[in-house]
């Protein structure tokens, strides 16, 4: 599709509306929409430099959208150069998205922070008290016709008590600790880039500690931080060979915050009993070993599939898209970013 005749400014989108398509009809009204008809990076890349995006200053994109466009590296940037100046992606992580790469040819960045925090939160909770309960056993038992197994699970444990150890304390990790002392009464220890404030800590009951420390005294050890190139991987083998022997890990983050073929091996020797994941390291493929495993509970990262947090986070997005159109900024630019956001955009 060349460039249009039109006045209004372009916008490219990159997958799907699924839930606030009013709020979109309503971007419709102020700019002219752009849709690839790719269905891969190879195309994509193509269909750019046909001059099919030329003049899009803003791109929405989703997490499903990579199918399409692959990772935004350099390569895709210099396609869509130099009309994009905004990606607004749906969605809190943005791996997918080489924040680097932008910030050099000039390209802001937002994403949907707390539009998640409740879903995902409660995801982590589901897959605390499953592995904790070891129900995946009895469930998997259940769906072959044997009931709860000709040899019944192993019992579980009760969360009532337990030391919950969080590593990555942003919105996601405040809330999961909040429903974890709240319902359970579990003991909140975490670590994180940053120590929170006294105030905050008090509210949640949570007690900062070094990352050693974190992994030694934590019976349920839940990961949610962000996957980047200093925490990829910040769970393998040295990690779990701190840990109590019998932990319990949960993951809704990122599946490249852990080592999987690691994680494999704890399993195997007892060192992790049983694990909760909503994520995984090259999904949708998942290491056999994790499949294999009956104590691992596995959820095909459907940590926010709700309609309310979809429509919450779409919503949130569509507005960095409003913002960077009628304001020339973005409500919610990544941490990355921050420094340079209301500058001027290098062009």
């Amino acid at each position: 599709m060349p460039p249009s005749n039109s006045n209004k400014p372009r916008v490219l989108l990159l997958g799907a509306i699924e839930h606030a398509h009013s709020s979109w009809a309503s971007i419709g009204d102020i700019a002219d929409i752009v849709r690839p008809r790719s269905t891969e990076r190879e195309e994509f890349l193509n269909e750019a430099a046909s001059g099919s995006f030329s003049d899009c200053i803003v791109a929405y994109r989703t997490f499903e959208s990579v199918s399409i466009t692959g990772k935004i590296d350099d390569e895709v940037l210099s396609a869509l150069s130099p009309s994009l100046r905004y990606i607004c992606h749906n969605g809190a992580g943005y791996d997918q998205v080489d924040i680097q790469a932008c910030t050099a040819r000039g390209v802001l960045v937002s994403n949907t922070p707390t539009a998640v925090d409740e879903a995902t939160a409660d995801m982590g909770i589901f897959l605390l008290v499953g592995a904790l309960r070891n129900l995946a056993v009895g469930m998997a038992n259940l769906r072959a016709g044997e009931w709860r197994g000709n040899s019944p699970p192993a019992p579980g444990h009760d969360p009532e008590g337990k030391i919950l150890g969080i590593l990555g304390m942003g919105g996601i990790g405040r809330n999961m600790a909040r429903k974890a002392s709240l319902a359970f009464g579990m003991k909140i220890l975490y670590h994180n880039r940053k120590r929170l404030d006294e105030s905050v800590e008090a509210e949640i009951g949570a007690e900062f500690v070094d990352f050693d420390t974190l992994l030694r005294e934590s019976d349920v050890l839940s990961l949610n931080l962000p996957l980047n190139e200093n925490t990829r991987h910040i769970i393998s083998g040295n990690e779990f060979a701190k840990m109590k022997k019998g932990v319990t890990i949960i993951n809704t983050a990122r599946g490249g915050v852990m080592d999987e073929a690691a994680l494999v091996d704890a399993l195997h020797t007892g060192q992790v009993n049983s694990a909760g994941l909503d994520v995984y390291e090259n999904e949708p493929a998942i290491h056999p070993g994790l499949l294999e495993n009956p104590r691992v509970m596995l959820v095909p990262h459907m940590g926010t599939w709700t309609i309310e947090t979809s429509m919450k986070m779409e919503e949130w997005a569509i507005s960095n898209v409003r913002s960077a159109l009628e304001t020339g900024t973005l409500r919610t630019i990544v941490p990355e970013q921050r420094t340079i956001e209301g500058q001027a955009v290098r062009r």
